[in-house]
């Protein structure tokens, strides 16, 4: 039954994935070009060519491991009657909305899990050991990490028993509003104020990406901003400001340390590994 109902979502699934990515992915690619907010101070070859080799890595390795099983899998927790809402009765809008905001929660906790525990966190450290903060940041996460984001993400399916509709909107906007929040875009403070209410904006979650062990433990949502707040873990402007904060790791800030090779191995290397060690950013250029 998950072969035949993965089968029959994958192709729809898959399609609208790659529109709303491609379209997003290309309007953030526009603002940041028109709009930065800091300057780049890697050539963008060396990181998007890298970054970009990461996600066709991921999701070749997804598709080929894991293809349209959390759509399969909401559909045979709805046929079996599994997981929470499908043990309740209420309206179908109702049980959509309490699973995409379920799942949102669920996706903070992962993601303070994976700075807490040490070996989640050296598969995470991937992700913020890029020199800078851009849309392609949102691509760079380790294969690794994704199978085990899935599986947890599945399991999270099965338990709240979510709709179909419900978790293909949600991977829809947690890729969309991941690109989103990490997007090197200038928004005014008087906009990112309020769309704070919301959405989790690019000024929130860069302070996420500061080498600063008091800063990079904030700010951990990607979609809604509520449970920073709601949890304690909400900051909202970094000590030296967006322009002056660094951005990354203080262990692997080479070019080196930037290609696809490196960035595989590097879950397996402690931070005294790191081929630079005492150096500054300064290094890098």
């Amino acid at each position: 039954m998950i072969n035949l109902l993965g089968s029959l979502a994958v192709e729809p699934e898959l399609l609208l994935r790659l529109i709303f990515f491609g379209g997003i992915l290309s309007l953030m690619l526009l603002w940041e070009w028109r709009v930065p907010l800091r300057r780049n101070i890697i050539p963008r070859r060396v990181r998007w060519l890298n970054n970009f080799g990461l996600m066709v890595l991921n999701a070749a390795l997804l598709r080929l491991t894991m293809p349209a099983i959390l759509v399969a899998t909401a559909a045979l927790a709805a046929r079996e009657g599994w997981g929470l809402l499908n043990m309740v009765t209420l309206p179908w809008f109702i049980s959509c909305l309490l699973a995409l905001i379920l799942l949102d929660l669920s996706i903070y906790v992962q993601h303070v899990l994976f700075h807490m525990v040490p070996s989640l966190w050296r598969i995470h450290r991937v992700h913020h050991t890029d020199v800078h903060c851009d849309v392609t940041t949102s691509l760079r996460f380790h294969p690794f990490e994704m199978l085990l984001s899935n599986a947890i993400k599945l399991t999270i399916v099965l338990m709240i028993g979510a709709p179909i509709v419900a978790v293909i909107s949600f991977e829809v906007l947690l890729n969309g509003t991941s690109m989103f929040n990490h997007a090197n875009v200038n928004v005014s403070n008087r906009f990112d104020t309020v769309l704070r209410w919301l959405v989790v904006t690019p000024n929130m979650h860069r302070i996420h990406h500061s080498v600063s062990s008091q800063e990079y433990g904030c700010n951990f949502g990607f979609n809604l901003p509520w449970w920073d707040k709601l949890f304690g873990t909400y900051l909202v402007n970094p000590a030296l400001g967006h322009l002056d904060m660094e951005v990354g790791t203080k262990q692997f800030r080479t070019r080196r340390d930037l290609w696809l090779d490196k960035l595989l191995i590097q879950p397996f290397l402690s931070e005294w590994d790191s081929n630079n060690q005492g150096r500054d950013s300064s290094d890098l250029l």
